[in-house]
């Protein structure tokens, strides 16, 4: 796959790549246009007014019908309001950038638990989907499916077999999985209900598309199962809080990256929680220290 920022990835399919590499985001975070004489943009990517003029040059005064969002968060939904000023078309998405949570992942919430990495809180999409909602555009029809777990109101969309998978399934890097946005027992779920979908290609919001869907997702799945393991393995020694998890855990890992990190490792601890296998001491989840059941 080439490196270029802009890409043809089949007829009727261009990738441009927003100019916001980092640790979090890869490459750089994945618009697509899609279709021929008149088009659908999905993820238009964050407000940068270098990467508007791009996608502005590729549109090219093409009708866009529609601007579809896979989900809040800033680098992917950001440009939506300037996109839709300039192009007319209204912006698409599951809902407000909390729209979805679990009642677990609410009570998480309210109890003061803080994800919120890059949340878009101004996100209010013209038009509400629904899984199985159908897009209907004259050339480009797609169909969202809603499919949480990297956030709750995390749609992907299928067009012509191959779904664009948003941060569901991501070519460049494991899932980031955050509570109370991310909710790891979702993200299960998801990656089987989107395996036994069978698409013949996916199309990332980072990295390069996935030409063997199952395998990447059968990695993703087995990548939780593996940490998981090692989590309760490490709490055979004894009680640890999230913060000594991830030092064991990610001990290779640069610093810089341990926050996220320890997002992930509360997830799982969550999920171990709510299945019964590990039990909080009192306080704050997040400064907890948890013991096996």
């Amino acid at each position: 796959m080439t490196d270029a920022p802009l890409a043809e990835l089949e007829p009727g399919l261009m990738r441009l790549r927003a100019p916001n590499p980092s640790p979090m985001t890869g490459p750089g975070t994945n618009s697509y246009v899609v279709g021929h004489a008149r088009l659908a943009i999905i993820d238009p990517g964050p407000d940068d007014p270098a990467h508007l003029r791009a996608l502005l040059s590729v549109i090219g005064g093409r009708p866009v019908e529609a601007i579809l969002v896979t989900h809040a968060h800033l680098d992917h939904s950001a440009l939506a309001p300037a996109l839709a000023r300039a192009t007319g078309a209204p912006v698409c998405g599951y809902g407000p950038a909390t729209a979805g949570r679990s009642a677990v992942m609410r009570r998480l919430a309210d109890a003061g638990i803080g994800g919120g990495e890059g949340l878009d809180d101004a996100f209010a999409p013209d038009m509400r989907l629904g899984d199985g909602a159908r897009v209907t555009l004259s050339q480009t029809p797609l169909t969202a499916l809603h499919l949480p777990g990297h956030m709750a109101g995390h749609l992907c969309f299928d067009w012509c077999g191959a779904v664009f998978s948003g941060d569901l399934v991501m070519g460049w890097s494991s899932t980031l999985i955050s509570p109370p946005d991310g909710d790891l027992a979702a993200f299960r779920r998801s990656c089987d209900r989107l395996r036994a979908h069978a698409p013949r290609r996916l199309y990332p919001g980072h990295g390069d598309p996935i030409d063997a869907p199952g395998e990447r997702i059968d990695w993703l799945l087995a990548h939780r199962a593996a940490r998981e393991a090692q989590i309760r393995a490490a709490l055979r020694d004894g009680p640890l809080n999230p913060a000594e998890l991830t030092r064991r855990l990610y001990a290779e890992l640069p610093a810089t990256l341990h926050p996220a990190a320890r997002r992930n490792v509360l997830a799982h601890l969550i999920d171990l929680m709510e299945r019964n296998l590990v039990t909080p001491s009192d306080g704050d989840l997040d400064g907890a220290r948890f013991t096996l059941t």
